[in-house]
C-alpha cells in the first residue's frame, strides 16, 4: 500500500466517482492514506457533525471500512441505503449485524489468515506468563520484595491439560505451539474437527472441568455472550487459569471477578474486556491476573498485513462488486457482480437464528462459533 500522502485529500473526500467510501472509525495511517488517495473517501469520525452528513448525503456511500471494534451499528447502516459492502479491519464482525446485513443485500469481509500467529504466539506467552506468574514476578522484584523474601512457586506449563475453546485457525495455531510444551489438548466445538488428534469435548463446561488451563479463542457475537460463564469458571476450579485472547463479551465478567476474589480459578490472563478500554476494579488490584490492551494483533507487520487485505477487499469490491474474504455468513452466497453503489437484484439470504442469551444447559458451539474471532 502506498505511503505518500495526497495534499489534496479532505476529511469530507474531493474526488468526483461513482460512490463514495465511508471511513467509519480511525484506521491504520497507511491504510487511511491510501483510502485518501485511492477513493472518494469521507471521514465520518472527523466531520463536525456526522449525523448531518449522512442525513444529506448518506445516499452517496456504496462501501464502508471499519475496525473490529466499531462495526457498522444498526443506525448507520439505516442512514447508507446504497451500502453493498462492508470491509471490516480485523477478523472479528460482531460488531456489524451481518444478518441484517445480508437482508439488506449487503456483503462484509474481514482480515483472516493474516494474523492467526501473532494472535497465536500471544496466547501461548499469556498462559505461560500467568501460570508462571512473570508478570507478578517482575512487579515483586520491582517493588524490593525479593530483598525481604523469595517469590513462591508458580504453576509449571510442560505437560499441563490444555482445553481450547473454539478450534478455528487462531485455536489450531495455539495447539501446535502448546504441542511443543508436551501438552495435552483437548477443545470444544460443535462437532470433531476433520484431521485433529486432540480429543474433542461437546460443551465448554465439560472442557474447563478436563483441563488445568482454557484458552478462549471463540468467535464473538450473541451466540457465544457469556459462553463462559460461572458454571465453566468453576469447573475450571481452583488451580486452572483462564486465558482469552477472542472477546470480551465471551466471558460473563461478572462471574470472573467473583472468580479471582474467591479463589474459584487460580488466575487469568486477559487481553480483551467486556467493556473496552474499561477493566474492572478488582481484576486491576488482583496479582493474579494479567491484563493487556487487545494487543493480540498488534505488531508492525501484522497490522500492516491486515491493512492490506482490507484494501484489496475494497479494491476487489469496487472494481468488480465482490469482496475477496467474505465473512463465512456471506461466502456461500453467489457473486453478484456489477458496478458497486448498483442495488441487487438478487433475493436476500434467510437470516440466520442464533441461540438464546440465556445459558440454561452446558451449550454445544454453533458452526460459526469455529470462527476466529477478531
Amino acid at each position: 500500500m502506498s505511503h505518500s500522502a495526497t495534499a489534496t485529500a479532505t476529511a469530507a473526500g474531493v474526488r468526483p466517482g461513482p460512490g463514495a467510501v465511508l471511513q467509519v472509525s480511525p484506521l491504520l495511517p497507511s491504510l487511511e492514506r491510501a483510502l485518501s488517495e485511492r477513493y472518494r473517501t469521507v471521514r465520518l469520525h472527523e466531520l463536525p457533525d456526522p449525523a448531518a452528513r449522512l442525513r444529506d448525503h448518506g445516499d452517496d456511500v456504496v462501501a464502508a471500512v471499519t475496525s473490529a471494534r466499531i462495526g457498522v451499528g444498526d443506525a448507520l447502516m439505516d442512514a447508507l441505503p446504497r451500502l453493498r459492502a462492508v470491509v471490516h479491519f480485523g477478523v472479528g464482525y460482531d460488531t456489524t449485524d451481518v444478518v441484517r446485513a445480508r437482508a439488506r443485500g449487503i456483503d462484509v469481509s474481514n482480515t483472516p489468515d493474516v494474523l492467526t500467529d501473532c494472535v497465536a504466539d500471544l496466547a501461548v506467552g499469556a498462559l505461560i506468563d500467568v501460570m508462571r506468574r512473570m508478570s507478578a514476578a517482575d512487579r515483586y522484584v520491582r517493588a524490593g520484595e525479593w530483598t525481604h523474601a523469595p517469590f513462591p512457586p508458580a504453576a509449571r506449563v510442560s505437560g499441563k491439560r490444555v482445553g481450547i475453546l473454539g478450534l478455528g485457525r487462531i485455536g489450531r495455531a495455539v495447539a501446535r505451539r502448546l504441542e511443543g510444551f508436551g501438552a495435552e489438548i483437548a477443545y470444544c466445538s460443535r462437532v470433531p474437527v476433520p484431521g485433529v488428534p486432540h480429543r474433542h469435548l461437546p460443551t465448554a463446561e465439560a472442557l474447563a472441568e478436563a483441563c488445568d488451563a482454557l484458552v478462549v479463542t471463540v468467535a464473538g457475537g450473541a451466540g457465544t455472550e457469556g459462553l463462559v460463564s460461572a458454571a465453566v469458571l468453576d469447573a475450571l476450579g481452583p488451580e486452572g487459569h483462564l486465558v482469552n485472547v477472542a472477546r470480551g463479551s465471551v466471558v460473563d465478567e461478572t462471574a470472573l471477578v467473583a472468580a479471582v476474589r474467591e479463589g474459584w480459578i487460580a488466575g487469568a490472563a486477559l487481553d480483551v474486556f467486556a467493556d473496552e478500554p474499561h477493566v474492572p476494579q478488582e481484576l486491576l488490584a488482583s496479582d493474579r491476573v494479567v491484563l493487556l490492551p487487545h494487543i493480540a494483533s498488534a505488531t508492525r507487520e501484522t497490522r500492516e498485513a491486515m491493512g492490506d487485505l482490507a484494501l484489496r477487499n475494497l479494491e476487489r469490491f469496487m472494481t468488480e462488486g465482490v469482496l475477496l474474504t467474505p465473512v463465512p455468513e456471506c461466502a456461500a452466497r453467489r457473486p453478484h457482480g456489477g458496478r458497486p453503489g448498483r442495488p441487487s437484484a438478487r433475493r436476500p439470504c434467510r437470516p440466520l437464528r442464533c441461540p438464546s442469551r440465556r445459558l440454561t444447559a452446558p451449550r454445544a458451539l454453533s458452526t460459526n462459533e469455529n470462527a476466529d474471532y477478531i
